[in-house]
């Protein structure tokens, strides 16, 4: 059989795309985005400086940080209309879905919509970035007949989207963990997400369009969603003996575990993981009650024991953003405003030297003669 016509489920170890945005090299256990290792600007850079790098291809100075939080602040604000069309959703809608709507009514503001140019693509980046998390926030609010909460451009770019979901202003080391989670998730190659941007845009459709059907990629338990259910069942156990019992037992029954394993992280622990672990100890000693540590903890050596598999991001964001006093529900919109900066600049990348993805089948049904 030839190389053209052979099957891989699920993609898995094809190459779809030639980028110079980031790559994973699992060799090093290293995330290189824009030439730099995620984890080693983590440590020092703020979203900020991730922000430009993806979508300018390098690290801000002082002037030019300064000029992007500005633009990024008069963008802040979402047309009234929005606001009042989450009025109108169902209440048990989940906050993905409403993100979604957003994100599509958006493009119908855009007075140059057709326009694909790299300037205009970047230009639509840095509104979206801004908009994204008065959406993910007042959406949510409003489902949840809560009043809207404006975006205060007193605040730092994460420190107001901190405040726009808790409707309280972060501490520094909250708002210093809350960024350091924007910047983990903010690129991370080619996921399932981020393959639907570069489908979709390889047709030459738009922005929000791109990024609308990231959106619903990205809502799936397999993706996105594993940080809810990672909560849910921290918070079913209690304690760490029951969540050791409930980890054996579903071990026992051959059911899947969110929030461990990944498709790319075979044999080794996702380093975004490592760096979510050490905030939320930092959290657990500031509050006095490492009860979420001691329990992820022994999580994880249970399932390194049992199936040689590690945690992944969503295992260790997910108790810290509980700790951060954020609804679960919207852990899966923070993780795709976080990610927005990635989408755009695949997005733009794809319009700048297109190919249209036109994938073929392996054909597994029958053939028959049709007798009239």
């Amino acid at each position: 059989m030839g190389t053209e016509s052979r099957f891989f489920p699920g993609l898995e170890g094809v190459v779809a795309a030639e980028t110079k945005i980031s790559f994973l090299d699992t060799q090093q256990g290293e995330i290189i985005v824009q030439g730099y290792d995620l984890i080693q600007l983590a440590k020092t850079r703020d979203y900020l400086d991730i922000m430009y790098l993806l979508l300018e291809e390098k690290l801000p100075d002082l002037d030019e940080k300064k000029s992007v939080e500005n633009n990024l602040k008069n963008e802040y604000e979402i047309p009234r209309e929005i606001l009042e069309v989450f009025k109108l959703l169902p209440k048990q809608t989940h906050p993905m879905d409403a993100l979604r709507t957003g994100m599509s009514l958006l493009s119908g503001y855009d007075v140059d919509l057709d326009n694909r140019s790299l300037e205009m693509n970047k230009k639509r980046a840095y509104s979206l970035l801004g908009k994204v998390p008065n959406v993910v926030a007042n959406s949510y609010r409003i489902i949840n007949n809560q009043e809207p909460i404006h975006p205060s451009k007193d605040l730092s770019y994460s420190a107001n989207f901190f405040y726009m979901i808790t409707g309280k202003k972060p501490s520094l080391l909250e708002e210093e963990i809350f960024d350091r989670s924007l910047v983990l998730y903010s690129e991370h190659e080619m996921p399932n997400s981020t393959f639907t941007a570069r489908v979709i845009s390889s047709t030459q459709s738009d922005l929000y369009g791109a990024l609308t059907g990231s959106v619903a990629s990205l809502k799936g338990s397999l993706h996105g969603g594993a940080n809810e259910a990672v909560m849910q069942m921290l918070l079913e156990a209690k304690t760490v003996s029951r969540f050791e019992e409930l980890l054996e037992t579903k071990l026992y029954k051959k059911e899947r575990i969110m929030g461990f394993g990944h498709r790319v992280y075979m044999k080794k622990i996702d380093p975004r993981a490592l760096m979510m672990k050490e905030s939320l100890k930092q959290l657990c000693d500031m509050k006095g009650n490492d009860q979420l540590y001691q329990m992820c903890e022994a999580g994880e050596k249970i399932m390194e024991k049992e199936k040689g598999i590690y945690p992944n991001l969503d295992y260790y964001a997910a108790p810290v953003y509980w700790m951060l006093g954020i609804p679960i529900s919207l852990y899966t919109p923070i993780f795709f405003s976080a990610r927005t900066v990635g989408l755009c600049a695949h997005v733009i990348e794809q319009h700048a030297n297109n190919r249209l993805f036109r994938p073929r089948v392996h054909y597994i049904g029958e053939r028959h003669t049709y007798h009239n």
